[in-house]
C-alpha cells in the first residue's frame, strides 16, 4: 500500500471513529397514581400495573434526564393524577435538575397537568 493510500485509509478510519457516538442505556421508571376509579386507564401503559420501565439508547446522561423530563408530560390529567419518574443511565441513578430522585418535580407543567382529577 502506498504512503498516500495508507494516509487516506487511516484518516478515513479515524474520521469514522470520531463520528461514532457512544449510546448508553437510559431507564425511565414511571410510577403512576391514578384518579379514583381510573386505574385501568391510567395503568394501561404499564400492562395494568402502576409502575414500569422504558429503556432507550441516548448519547449522554444529560440526554437521559431530558428524556425522563419529557416523559413527565400528562396528557390525561383526568385519568392520571400524578407521575413519579426515576431515571438511570447505564445503571447509575440520575437526579433531576433540582437534585430530586423524582425528575417530575422539575417538570415545567406539573402545576397544570398533575392533581387535576375531576370530582
Amino acid at each position: 500500500m502506498s504512503k498516500v493510500k495508507r494516509i487516506v485509509f487511516l484518516t478515513s478510519l479515524f474520521s469514522l471513529m470520531a463520528t461514532h457516538v457512544y449510546a448508553g442505556t437510559c431507564e425511565i421508571k414511571t410510577t403512576r397514581t391514578s384518579c379514583p376509579g381510573k386505574e385501568d386507564l391510567s395503568f394501561k401503559k404499564c400492562d395494568g400495573i402502576a409502575s414500569c420501565s422504558e429503556f432507550v439508547e441516548v448519547p449522554s446522561a444529560a440526554d437521559c434526564t431530558s428524556a425522563a423530563l419529557a416523559a413527565c408530560e400528562n396528557k390525561r390529567s383526568d385519568v392520571t393524577k400524578l407521575k413519579v419518574i426515576a431515571v438511570t443511565f447505564d445503571e447509575k441513578p440520575l437526579k433531576g435538575p433540582s437534585g430530586s430522585d423524582d425528575v417530575c418535580i422539575d417538570y415545567k407543567n406539573k402545576s397544570t397537568e398533575f392533581n387535576n382529577c375531576t370530582k
